[in-house]
This record gives C-alpha cells, sequence and structure tokens, in this order.
C-alpha cells in the first residue's frame, strides 16, 4: 500500500499554468506505475496521464496532449503534473493514482490520493 498527497492545485485564468505534485510514502513507490486522473462535476473520472516506473514511458490523454507533462522523481517520492495552456474546461479535482501497469482503466489503479482543486477562469 501506498499513501498519495496531491498539492498544487488553485485557481488560475485561462492560458496560464499549474504544477500539481504527489508525495507518496508507506511503500516501495518505484514499484509503482503513477496516473493522473480528473473529475469535474457531474462528471466521471476520467483518465489524464500515466507514467511507468522509471519515467520512461508516458501516456497522455487526447484532451491535454501537448499541454501535460508528467514526470516522475523515485528519489524523492513523487510524481509530478506540469500543465501549461490551461482551459476551462480542465477545471476539475485531481487524482494521483498509484497502479501497476501504464494503462488508463481507472481499474489498474489500487491507491488513490483525496485530490486537489484544479479551476480555470475564463
Amino acid at each position: 500500500q501506498v499513501q498519495l498527497v496531491e498539492s498544487g492545485g488553485g485557481l488560475v485564468q485561462a492560458g496560464g499554468s499549474l504544477r500539481l505534485s504527489c508525495a507518496a510514502s508507506g511503500s516501495t513507490f518505484s514499484d509503482y506505475v503513477m496516473g493522473w486522473f480528473r473529475q469535474a462535476p457531474g462528471k466521471e473520472r476520467e483518465f489524464v496521464a500515466v507514467i511507468s516506473r522509471n519515467g520512461g514511458v508516458t501516456s497522455y490523454a487526447d484532451s491535454v496532449k501537448g499541454r501535460f507533462t508528467l514526470s516522475r522523481d523515485n528519489a524523492k517520492n513523487t510524481v509530478y503534473l506540469q500543465m501549461d495552456s490551461l482551459k476551462p474546461d480542465d477545471t476539475a479535482v485531481y487524482y494521483c493514482a498509484a497502479g501497476f501497469s501504464v494503462v488508463k482503466r481507472v481499474a489498474n489503479y489500487r491507491d488513490w490520493g483525496q485530490g486537489t482543486q484544479v479551476t480555470v477562469s475564463s
């Protein structure tokens, strides 16, 4: 089991940037594939991005490709989501999650953070 805590959310104007962090503890961070998901009010949780155990492979949802960059620092037990060119449609609670393979299905992820709110105003 791994405990995950997201941070870095906030309010930003359209076109701005935020960097989300997810700090892990309680298990070996490098054992886990790390994913980011988001959930807007009234909508289902959706895949955003995923990164492999060593950071060598990343995959992004089409809606964020080219704007978001996922990275990890296993020495710091932390994964980062750099979000640039933010749009109002990016407004959601963002969750990090620890999983076992580089897939976008929520069922692949066993441990979840509590989320951090990202609000993009127009």
